[in-house]
């Protein structure tokens, strides 16, 4: 579909795309009680989770390849705006904090920037060059995997950016809640997720928006336990930056080590604050040097570093 189809200053219809159409089921919303109402919502906010299992060989795609471009030195960048980019821009940024990543490895790139997220820039959607400028902005290049996210599948800002990452030779995933058959989108991967109208018709905030932030969760999460940032299901690279921190930390090698705290804490010490080097030290009776060598001949797998 040519991107001057969505540029035309908002005069063609929507209406027929599955996140505009109204919801017969709330047809009555603003006359319901208010117990009603809520477990309307409840019942409707089943539909996302039954979406994403019809998005999992997309999604399965997509942490693999993936993860092969962040393994040979690529990163991933979520393009967006609105709801859309916000979630990526959310996912993004709990990266760090969550699996010790550098913050340029995921970025989350938002039409608007720093300020729409929390002022409404909506309108910036509209223009098909601004995702090519931001990802130009960014250094974005063909090493690199894009995520373009777009409730509706239509918006400008993402085709052009999805476009853009496509003539570099990038890795390209589209995320939308319409079909492909209503809204192609270029791509070399795509995860559709079907959560059809909305209660409140068009509001993407709602079904769309929590159908978007599961798969973003396990798109970044399988990534990350791809590159070996988890082991069995802890999160084994966690920067210990703080108390909490600490006691996870701590608690990781009394699961998985069987060491009491104060021996933890001293042997977390000895591995600079490296809880995966640590369990590493704690499993075989490495020293420090020799442990991140072979955590480094591993690729940083650690089971791999265990079975060498």
């Amino acid at each position: 579909m040519s991107l001057s189809a969505f540029s035309s200053g908002g005069g063609s219809s929507r209406g027929h795309l599955l996140t505009e159409q109204p919801n017969p089921r709330s047809s009555e919303l603003d006359r319901l009680e208010t117990s009603q109402l809520v477990h309307l919502f409840i019942e409707e906010d089943r539909r996302p989770q039954e979406a994403l299992a019809g998005a999992a060989a997309g999604l399965t795609a997509a942490i693999d390849a993936i993860a092969e471009r962040l393994s040979q030195g690529g990163r991933l960048f979520y393009l967006g705006a609105g709801t859309s980019g916000r979630l990526g821009v959310l996912d993004a940024a709990e990266c760090p904090p969550t699996f010790c990543t550098p913050p340029e490895l995921v970025q989350g790139v938002l039409a608007g920037g720093a300020p729409a997220l929390l002022r409404s820039s909506e309108g910036l959607e509209d223009l098909a060059d601004g995702g090519r400028a931001d990802l130009e902005a960014r250094g974005f290049s063909g090493a690199d995997a894009l995520v373009g996210i777009a409730a509706g599948g239509t918006t400008p800002y993402v085709h052009g950016g999805l476009a853009y990452a496509r003539s570099l030779g990038a890795l390209t995933v589209a995320m939308a809640c319409v079909s492909a058959e209503q809204v192609p989108m270029p791509s070399d991967i795509e995860i559709r997720l079907l959560t059809g109208p909305e209660l409140l018709a068009g509001s993407t905030r709602l079904k769309a928006g929590t159908a978007t932030k599961m798969a973003l969760n396990i798109l970044s999460t399988g990534v990350m336990v791809r590159l070996g940032k988890v082991y069995a299901n802890r999160m084994v690279d966690v920067a210990v930056t703080n108390s909490k921190l600490e006691d996870r930390a701590l608690r990781i090698l009394a699961d998985l080590a069987g060491m009491e705290r104060e021996q933890g804490a001293e042997l977390l010490e000895r591995s600079g604050g490296s809880v995966k080097l640590a369990l590493l030290l704690a499993l075989t009776g490495l020293e420090p040097e020799q442990g991140r060598r072979r955590l480094e001949a591993s690729g940083g797998l650690l089971r791999r570093a265990l079975e060498l």
